[in-house]
């Protein structure tokens, strides 16, 4: 190869050897357990959990807020199926104690919580957030908290801005035509990472998941419940995440 030509081809391939690296990173699998929240993922963080590359993703966004004077921290990240089940059971049996027939029931805990193994807190890639250096409210996750005068305001303007350079994008939109969970202004989601885990969970076959769990409420799952569910909640998403 003559010299003129050689610099050239010496640099592309220096770019592509630069650019397998960050492939190889994104190559993500994980196992039909691990998607329902029953497997057993590394993960990692203080004060909160996520995979390796959601930690260090989320450890920038932090270190970028603070300069701004945001401090920003996590109410929950992730949460295994059991979790999730203590979760639906308390609601459930409260909601039970007031009277609620099982299918309003359901589509009571349905508003904000997810049923186990639907929960995408399963993949150990989305964290709910809020701001510490400011006077807490009595109830921290309320969508008005996060807008006009709220306590976490700031930490929503400076997140509106800034979060997607990092590869978070809220999840449950301020969307009127949005159907499934109502608006989390909390809630965020490691695209990179999640949307592949969107991809391969599609691929179960939740019925049976769920009808094999023996979960509270589970003769008000019908075929047309669950198909609803899954085109709503988890579906009915920001679309950056699909």
């Amino acid at each position: 190869m003559k010299r003129k030509n050689l610099i050239p081809f010496l640099t592309v391939a220096l770019m592509i050897l630069a650019i397998i690296p960050q492939l190889a990173f994104y190559q993500v699998s994980i196992s039909a357990d691990e998607l329902i929240g029953k497997g057993t993922p590394q993960l990692f963080g203080e004060h909160y959990k996520l995979r390796e590359a959601a930690h260090l993703a989320f450890k920038k966004l932090q270190a970028s807020a603070a300069k701004d004077g945001i401090s920003i921290a996590a109410v929950s990240s992730y949460r295994d199926f059991d979790h999730q089940k203590r979760i639906w059971e308390r609601k459930f049996k409260s909601n039970k104690a007031k009277g609620l027939s099982d299918s309003t029931n359901i589509r009571k805990i349905i508003e904000y919580s997810t049923i186990p193994g639907t929960s995408r807190h399963h993949w150990g890639t989305d964290i709910d957030i809020y701001q510490t250096n400011v006077k807490q409210p009595k109830h921290v996750l309320q969508p008005q908290n996060y807008h006009g005068n709220g306590a976490y305001c700031k930490i929503k303007e400076w997140m509106d801005k800034n979060a997607n350079t990092y590869g978070f994008y809220l999840v449950y939109t301020d969307n009127a035509n949005r159907k499934g969970f109502k608006y989390e202004p909390w809630h965020y989601s490691y695209k990179p990472l999640s949307k592949p885990y969107l991809k391969a969970y599609r691929a179960l076959n939740i019925s049976n998941i769920l009808n094999n769990e023996g979960l509270l409420g589970i003769d008000s799952f019908s075929q047309s419940f669950v198909n609803q569910y899954i085109n709503q909640n988890i579906l009915d998403i920001n679309p950056e995440l699909l």
